[in-house]
């Protein structure tokens, strides 16, 4: 006879790189979970890890556990919040991913007033570098995403406007001259983020006509953190390529200022990415009407 506590730990073997790392999320030692696995195995007459793989790999069994097994978690977990929900109460897990920055600013905000209303809801959020690795990692909800979306079959839904905004500090523009269109920044310091594998000093316009342009910058700064490269443009370092969110409030004090105001880069709108069946978990909705309404009307845009 198979539990859900066995289920759960198949589903995070499953998911891990390593029997390492399946101990640190359980916060007990390797060898712990070694016996854990081996006890599992010989109660199901069955092996689940390939143990002549240099990395952690399931066998065919263990792989089929792993996929039905969630599954099962699933409709578990669906079943409890239903009977929840019937008596107004939103229970379960909350995992949430979201970006650095923009998780600081709005995700965690949005959590403590769902945690305040529903306080039998236990939550985590993880702000990552790197949206393709959490996108493979899948040990989540819901992901609050910003910007260019890689291909992805998990449900979205749209949740704010965002533009992305080239600008510069007064300083650097008194310094440097000020570009009145994209092929100027080719003579210009720019600074880049780089947090993932996408090509990020190719910039797209578009002209107000139409017509659109894409530059290759080459990147006197760069760094994988947006609020680095945000404070290298406030400190007259650089022009910097940002999102509207971010640099608003600096835009309107006169910190920053905007350039080529006919050409637009692509927009960065704020999205949520769900699997199927998180779809349909009362928390995963709930959550999502939070974030929503401290969405609107768009704060960046006040």
């Amino acid at each position: 006879m198979m539990t859900p506590q066995d289920l759960r730990f198949v589903a995070l073997i499953a998911a891990a790189s390593s029997l390492a790392a399946v101990a640190r999320r359980l916060d007990i030692s390797p060898s712990a979970v070694t016996q854990r696995l081996r006890h599992l195995e010989e109660r199901l007459q069955v092996r689940l890890v390939d143990r002549s793989s240099r990395r952690l790999q399931l066998t065919a069994e263990g792989s089929m556990l792993a996929e039905r097994g969630a599954a099962v978690l699933a409709e578990l977990e669906a079943m409890t919040e239903a009977l929840a929900a019937g008596r107004g109460a939103v229970t379960g897990h909350l995992r949430v991913a979201a970006p650095f920055g923009f998780g600081r600013a709005y995700v965690a905000p949005a959590m403590v007033a769902l945690r305040q209303a529903h306080p039998g809801l236990e939550m985590s959020l993880i702000l990552f570098e790197d949206p393709a690795h959490s996108l493979r990692d899948g040990q989540w909800d819901v992901m609050v995403h910003v910007g260019h979306l890689p291909d992805s079959r998990l449900v979205l839904r749209r949740l704010a406007p965002n533009r992305r905004i080239l600008c510069a500090a007064p300083a650097y523009l008194a310094a440097h001259g000020t570009p009145s269109q994209p092929e100027d920044l080719r003579h210009h310091a720019c600074a880049v983020i780089r947090e993932n594998q996408a090509d990020t000093t190719l910039w797209p316009f578009t002209h107000a006509e139409g017509h659109g342009t894409a530059i290759r910058v080459h990147p006197a700064l760069a760094s994988n953190d947006g609020a680095v490269v945000r404070q290298w443009g406030l400190a007259g370092l650089g022009i910097i390529l940002r999102s509207e969110w971010d640099v608003a409030e600096d835009l309107r004090s006169g910190a920053l200022v905007a350039l080529v105001p006919d050409w637009t880069p692509p927009p960065a709108d704020v999205v949520a990415l769900l699997g199927a069946r998180n779809g349909r978990m009362a928390r995963t909705e709930r959550f999502l009407q939070v974030l929503g309404q401290a969405l609107r009307p768009v704060p960046w845009r006040g």
